[in-house]
């Protein structure tokens, strides 16, 4: 395609750089048209089913090993966990109210949709420093993570509620429930696996959850982010944040309204500021420390039972 203007023809493909205003091109130059700019993505959050810019309006660059940016990063505040806990809360009642069948329909759905995908976490694994072979072994073990808690949602009631025999006239039961909203500080080392192995066994039982993902391996999180958004998760139930551990590790812990965190982490100071300022609600403290996000441990069902409370009712014979 050709366009006229004035004496010049200016062709689409070999734009006349002397319209810029720069030399002509001459020698090796000519031969080599200079490289494009990339559009580097911004990674937003996912909170409530949707993907806001943090309200701070602050960002991180993400540098590979050469310094080059490869891509912006939301850096969360404040105000960004708290209305991540408000939709956590709001959804967490009529996800509970589900039946443990349709949890597993939802989870597996979601995990259809990661194998959909899997090249697209391959290659976000390896622009964040990750070898080709590592990166392919941590997404299709995060898959099959998926999958295995996906098995489990109709199965924790049956292996861990129990009838009691009692003394009395009465019937006495003791029932798994969810202990409501839970905040998560994921594993650093472990972009994607470790957190699929976190939030799995999490949300399974019925419990909503807001995270913070790993600030070395961002990208896979906010990724997971828009598979659960187009999967048959309702809002809410899973939000993803990103942004600087230091900043945000208190609220974390501090927040009234969370009932239990999941710390993942290898600082012993940390994990003490972090038990120190749960006492304020009384919030159940999970720590994860030095896990093998491959190792058997990490794929086994009494991950489930970190987050879960259990129930014991009498009811009368006879009534």
């Amino acid at each position: 395609m050709t366009e006229r203007r004035g004496r010049r023809t200016v062709t689409e493909e070999t734009p006349d750089r002397s319209l810029r205003g720069e030399p002509e091109a001459t020698g090796d130059e000519a031969a080599a048209e200079p490289s494009r700019l990339p559009v580097l993505k911004t990674y937003k959050l996912y909170v409530n089913g949707q993907f806001p810019r943090t309200e701070s309006g602050r960002y991180d660059k993400l540098l590979d090993a050469q310094g080059r940016n490869l891509a912006n990063v939301c850096r969360s505040s404040r105000k960004d966990f708290r209305d991540a806990v408000v939709a956590a809360r709001a959804a967490q009642s009529g996800w509970a109210a589900r039946s443990a069948y349709n949890r597993s329909q939802v989870l597996y759905r979601a995990g259809e949709m990661l194998e959909g995908r899997r090249e697209q976490f391959v290659a976000e694994l390896e622009t964040q420093g990750m070898a080709r072979e590592a990166a392919e072994a941590e997404t299709l073990a995060a898959i099959d993570r998926w999958i295995y808690f996906a098995g489990w949602a109709d199965k924790v009631q049956q292996v861990w509620s129990s009838v009691n025999p009692v003394a009395s006239s009465h019937f006495n039961f003791s029932l798994i429930e969810p202990t409501g909203v839970v905040s998560v500080l994921a594993p650093e080392e472990s972009g994607l696996l470790g957190l699929v192995s976190t939030l799995a066994p999490i949300v399974v039982s019925g419990n909503t959850c807001v995270a913070l993902a790993s600030s070395r391996f961002p990208l896979t999180a906010i990724t997971l982010g828009e598979v659960l958004h187009a999967s048959d998760f309702p809002p809410g139930v899973i939000n993803l944040l990103t942004g600087r551990r230091s900043e945000l590790v208190s609220h974390f812990a501090s927040h009234l309204d969370v009932n239990a965190i999941v710390w993942c982490g290898e600082d012993a100071a940390e994990s003490l500021r972090v038990q120190e300022e749960s006492v304020r609600n009384i919030k159940r403290v999970v720590l994860r420390e030095r896990i093998d996000w491959h190792g058997p441990h990490a794929e086994s069902p009494y991950p489930i039972l970190d987050t879960v409370e259990v129930k014991t009712t009498w009811h009368p014979v006879g009534s």
